[in-house]
């Protein structure tokens, strides 16, 4: 239903742009793409409680929390149903999700994180904070970033994404 809505929206963004006016101020020239920033999602109880838990983490270290954002969130649920469809946990394409997501919300600098097959949010916090590298994603210098939690419709298994972004 998300990855419809999503498509839905994305059409609309696409159709809207290829309509709107641009000025050749050089401030106005590379606007952030409002109608890409106000995309819907809407979040499970799974990825509030994740969300929830990255930002409880990095209060508790003095860092501040991160603003959710719904395209981002789109592009974290764009690469669990890679992964599901495919059958695979890797950061395929994050290159192309990254460039992106910079293009579109203007972000200086875009991780990810990725969890497989944690019943519960809490499992897969504990399994980042395990690893150096994702550690370092949920510690890092970001103001912004996405969730997914996916479930598999034939295995159960759930599938996470997380992506940071500065802004």
């Amino acid at each position: 239903m998300k990855t419809k809505l999503f498509k839905t929206a994305l059409l609309c963004a696409f159709m809207f742009t290829l309509n709107s006016c641009s000025s050749d101020s050089e401030e106005t020239s590379q606007p952030v793409n409002s109608e890409v920033v106000a995309v819907p999602y809407d979040y499970s109880a799974l990825e509030l409680e994740t969300a929830r838990l990255v930002n409880d983490y990095r209060v508790g270290k003095g860092l501040n929390a991160l603003e959710l954002v719904n395209y981002v969130s789109l592009k974290s649920e764009e690469h669990n149903v890679y992964m599901i469809e495919n059958q695979v946990v890797n950061h395929d394409q994050f290159d192309k999700r990254a460039k992106d997501i910079m293009q579109n919300l203007k972000a200086s600098k875009v991780n990810e994180n990725i969890a497989y097959n944690y019943q519960q949010p809490i499992g897969a916090l504990t399994a980042w904070l395990n690893s150096p590298g994702h550690k370092a994603n949920i510690e890092g210098s970001f103001t912004h970033f996405g969730i997914s939690v996916t479930v598999d419709p034939v295995t159960g298994k759930k599938y996470y994404t997380n992506i940071f972004i500065k802004k």
